[in-house]
């Protein structure tokens, strides 16, 4: 990247002060932190002969998720240790309260806030490598075919063997000299991408900007993606899944819900592709069209972007079951379908359970499927809190939301001031209509910005910067009329 595209300095603290997020937990949830210890010692199987690897981002140090995965004959079988933060966490004390008013981790361009102390969430907590850690294990066996045929959840303690890296664990595999507890990471993360489109999965592969910082200072740029990301977030959309259907069986926990995009949205898309010229294959699912796109063709941005609309609705929901047996939302006391249970992206019933130390409602699911599956009650603290976790949880996705849209927009202003006039490269990705501009891609800088007039979707054009003002957090681009 031209150095002309970088920022020396940018300050993140307005929007941190503007969204009221703070690293202040107060003496008492500071002091459970640090004093944290293993509530369920006694109980857990001793799984440290199992050699576990983390897979992170380089900085990471809150990590949640540590794996081994072989092959058996034709299956594979995944041990998944997720951090038990539930057993270092004592139920409704001052903790537990200040992780419920917090929701999430909230991420940053300049580090993040996490959801818990970083004496937890770094330390006692973490699955650092060589450090004997509590966790659940989940033991899933794979059939050749991709679905899961035995599913097994205890706690129990590991030592994770080596913290390894997604661009790290891609350059292995290229290689050929993959740790050998992921050497089945690939083939099996694979398998179980096709079987996702097979079930009418729909993965959106929409311009992840990223604000980063390096020797020049601040740019912001796509977010770097291998297919090493992809392998290793199948081991969490499997585990997931698993999750929720063990609590959908049970009538009892906390569900990631989508509705299946509606017909009018699914007519739109079509009309989208058809527009730019985009065969779509007959049979073909929306899922399966939109993983069948070139990553380099103008047209894909756009019709990404009109893939949005198969996604509106996401929420929560709270199982229970009446007193014939039904199945109902325990919050409303409605009875639910079958449909009303799944994850239309995912294509299945869904619980978030692999990052606990970065999400609040994993901690809860967690241990509704330990108790499930033990054939033992759900704990009475468990069963208090889960009405009040969608509302907390809906919340907190929105701070995060606004943490990371607020700021892209201010790099991108400051990135960007000084240069109007400069012209740029762009891709059309969403349409002008009544009420909003059209919007535009930039490659160099990564910006995603309004454009004046009525540029086409999916079509290649030349703009130029009319307005960058990192006060309001805003960018604005106008066609060139005479490149």
């Amino acid at each position: 990247m031209h150095r002309r595209f970088w920022a020396p300095d940018i300050d993140f603290d307005a929007i941190r002060t503007e969204l009221g997020v703070v690293e202040d937990y107060g003496d008492d949830a500071l002091a459970e932190a640090r004093g944290a210890v293993d509530r369920h010692a006694g109980e857990r199987e001793d799984r440290t002969d199992l050699p576990v690897v983390t897979i992170d981002p380089p900085t990471s140090m809150d990590l949640d998720q540590a794996v081994h995965i072989a092959r058996d004959g034709d299956d594979f079988v995944i041990d998944y240790a997720i951090a038990d933060v539930a057993a270092l966490i004592e139920p409704e004390g001052a903790l537990d309260a200040e992780s419920r008013r917090r929701g999430t981790t909230v991420y940053f361009p300049d580090g993040s806030v996490p959801l818990h102390p970083r004496d937890l969430s770094e330390g006692a907590g973490s699955l650092l490598p060589e450090q004997i850690r509590p966790c659940v294990l989940w033991t899933i066996r794979v059939s050749a075919a991709g679905e899961p045929v035995q599913v097994r959840v205890r706690r129990a303690t590991v030592r994770s063997v080596a913290k390894l890296t997604y661009a790290g664990v891609y350059a292995d595999a290229c290689a050929g000299r993959l740790h050998p507890s992921i050497a089945a990471l690939p083939d099996f993360g694979e398998l179980r991408a096709r079987v996702a489109l097979d079930r009418g999965a729909v993965d959106l592969n929409l311009p992840d900007q990223e604000v980063v910082r390096g020797d020049g200072g601040w740019s912001v740029q796509l977010a770097p993606r291998t297919p090493a990301d992809g392998w290793n977030s199948q081991l969490s959309l499997l585990t997931g899944m698993c999750a929720g259907r063990i609590m959908a069986d049970a009538g009892a926990g906390l569900l990631r819900t989508l509705p299946p995009g509606t017909p009018e949205a699914v007519g739109t898309l079509r009309a989208t592709a058809a527009a730019l010229g985009v065969p779509w294959p007959d049979g073909h699912s929306p899922g399966r069209f939109l993983a069948g796109l070139a990553a380099d063709e103008p047209s894909t941005p756009a019709l990404m972007n009109a893939a949005t609309s198969l996604m509106r609705g996401a929420d929560y929901l709270v199982l229970g079951r009446s007193a014939d047996g039904v199945l109902i939302d325990a919050i409303r006391d409605e009875p639910v379908t079958d449909e009303d249970t799944r994850h239309a992206a995912i294509a299945g019933q869904y619980a978030h359970v692999t990052a606990p130390l970065r999400r609040l409602g994993d901690r809860f699911a967690t241990e509704v499927c330990l108790s499930v599956t033990a054939g033992k009650p759900v704990p009475d603290w468990v069963d208090r809190a889960l009405p009040s976790l969608p509302k907390a949880l809906r919340s907190a996705d929105s701070l995060n939301s606004a943490a990371d849209r607020a700021s892209v927009d201010l790099a991108e202003s400051i990135v960007l001031e000084g240069l109007i006039g400069q012209r740029f490269s762009a891709v059309t990705i969403r349409a002008a209509n009544g009420k909003r501009p059209a919007e535009v891609y930039i490659d160099t800088p990564a910006v995603i910005a309004p454009c004046d007039g009525e540029p086409e979707p999916g079509r290649r054009l030349d703009v130029e910067l009319s307005a960058a003002d990192p006060v309001r957090r805003q960018v604005r681009l106008r066609p060139v009329t005479n490149p």
